[in-house]
């Protein structure tokens, strides 16, 4: 697919205008952030910081902030991203973990949002059902599904002039979870990660874990602990390297420089590092791959282990590396502690799991840590003038707003690095738009290329939760700022110095004027006819 800059950037015929007079009684914000998660605080404090004449609210799904460091509560969640970078850039990471446990993230969060008060501003328990623009008024009519403490639903809706969706690209109701033949006959117990029993008890159990990501990594060696033994059961290997829980280095700095100075310092020396490996492995994967096999090698102590369950046949960050703290998966699995095997499961049986090769896997305990569903912006499914926008055939500017969607961002984070770096550079970038608007007396404004973009896909990792709902994202273009690039120090020295005259397309605000005012005059006029009918 390609996008033509003679194109209509919408993929249906308008419709009827909404009519602006329908929810005039409705509360306004002038920015709505969906989720309250590490993004959607991130988003919270640049949003008060950098335009602090913007009212605004965050629409949070669940009962608690936090997002996935919330909802998580598998043994051993942690980050699989170092804490420096992860963390915000403008609160200082203090712990000494480089990869931290989720309670450690979750606090942090809760930290952040009651220092800078934006914990006020959440409204919990409320999920977006519906997100309307009207071209005539400029502006969002978002429906909110509100859950009760007994459990009722109530509708409401709230109007926005921006809206910005800080949900991440996860499912965070419903995992990827493949059937498998047979598992109704199994004895034992089967769970999944992303809604951990909390009731269960694994101690002096056998425990199969299905899956080689970092889920997988990071349950495996948690699970060790006090299971009686643990299986690690992967259909390929995964690359997996090993980092130090604590970075001497960052201590020392941290030791001699202030605290947000240090911050600056460690991030820095953090964020080059995880770009150069990256580089290395993308221009380099030969090379990259003796290095890595050959220190895993070090570590284990057992060549043909690692040559059968830890040397995949793809290229190091063909799909996402893989950490792991002070090498706790190689150290169980040098113990006994826990084994790894690389199979086809055959079915279920009553005892566990029997895998094609014929052996059985003996288990009480299967976890299925066989990943994660992709969800576009929290589920949220923009209309335009009435008619719906197909999200897998607009193009993502900056990786942050999109072709056919005015006045719309999501919040997308790096592949390759800490989410968090991303989040914020586009955060920024958000309010760089915003204030753009306010300078120039625009209403909206809307991505439009200038010229025929070439698709590519919106992720571009061969990892099996990707390719399994890519498609129904929008794409990125071949270059320019229509091209997402998994690279911070190009995008931190671009982003902000975009020209957002040349690629945003805007509305003034004199053209909506007189829909807003008409739309306001309209129930009082119908009011009043009411009355003189009555009289």
């Amino acid at each position: 697919m390609t996008y033509s800059a003679d194109a209509d950037p919408r993929t249906a015929a308008p419709a009827a205008p909404a009519d602006p007079a329908e929810h005039i009684d409705a509360e306004h914000i002038d920015v709505v952030i969906v989720g309250a998660g590490l993004s959607g605080v991130g988003a919270a404090y640049r949003l008060q910081t950098e335009c602090p004449e913007r009212s605004y609210a965050i629409i949070e799904a669940r009962q608690s902030m936090g997002g996935t460091w919330d909802l998580f509560r598998y043994p051993g969640v942690r980050s699989d991203s170092d804490m420096f970078t992860l963390g915000y850039a403008f609160k200082p990471w203090r712990d000494s973990k480089v990869l931290a446990d989720g309670r450690s993230i979750l606090g942090y969060i809760k930290e952040t949002a009651a220092e800078f008060g934006i914990d006020r501003r959440i409204r919990y328990g409320t999920k977006v059902v519906g997100a309307d623009w009207s071209t005539a008024t400029a502006r969002w009519t978002v429906t909110l599904e509100r859950t009760e403490q007994d459990g009722s639903r109530t509708l409401t809706t709230v109007t926005c002039d921006f809206l910005y969706s800080c949900a991440g690209y996860y499912n965070y109701d419903q995992g990827h979870a493949p059937e498998f033949a047979g598992v109704d006959s199994f004895t034992g117990t089967v769970v999944h990660p992303q809604f951990w029993p909390e009731d269960l008890d694994h101690a002096d159990k056998r425990v199969v874990v299905i899956g080689s990501g970092a889920t997988a990594v990071t349950l495996v060696p948690a699970m060790a602990r006090s299971a009686a033994h643990v299986t690690m059961l992967q259909r390929t290997p995964t690359w997996i390297g090993s980092l130090p829980s604590r970075d001497r280095l960052a201590d020392g700095i941290r030791a001699v420089l202030p605290a947000n100075a240090a911050h600056r310092v460690v991030r820095t020396k953090n964020i080059l590092f995880t770009i150069g490996l990256y580089q290395f492995c993308r221009r380099s994967p030969k090379a990259a791959r003796k290095l890595l096999t050959g220190l895993n090698k070090r570590i284990v102590k057992d060549d043909q282990l690692v040559a059968d369950h830890l040397t995949p046949s793809y290229d190091p960050w063909d799909q996402r590396l893989c950490a792991v703290p002070d090498a706790d998966l190689f150290e169980v699995l040098k113990t006994g502690a826990a084994e790894m095997v690389t199979d086809h499961i055959d079915r279920f049986v009553p005892e566990g799991i029997r895998l094609k090769s014929g052996r059985v896997l003996e288990a009480d305990v299967v976890v299925t840590a066989t990943g994660l569903q992709l969800l576009a912006f929290g589920g949220i499914s923009p209309r335009v003038d009435g008619q719906p926008v197909e999200l897998n055939r607009q193009f993502v500017w900056r990786g942050a707003m999109m072709t056919g969607v005015p006045n719309f961002a999501v919040c997308i984070g790096y592949t390759n690095a800490s989410w968090t770096l991303r989040a914020d550079l586009t955060s920024r970038l958000v309010c760089k738009v915003l204030n753009h608007m306010r300078e120039n007396d625009y209403a909206a404004v809307e991505p439009r290329p200038t010229s025929t973009l070439n698709e590519r896909p919106l992720l571009d990792l061969a990892s099996g939760y990707v390719q399994r709902s890519i498609d129904a994202f929008p794409r990125q273009g071949d270059r320019g700022p229509w091209k997402v690039r998994q690279n911070y120090v190009l995008d931190a020295a671009s982003t902000m110095r975009t020209n957002l005259r040349k690629t945003l397309a805007p509305t003034p605000l004199s053209a909506v004027r007189r829909a807003r005012a008409a739309a306001v005059a309209r129930p009082v006029a119908a009011g009043r006819e009411k009355s003189w009918r009555s009289a």
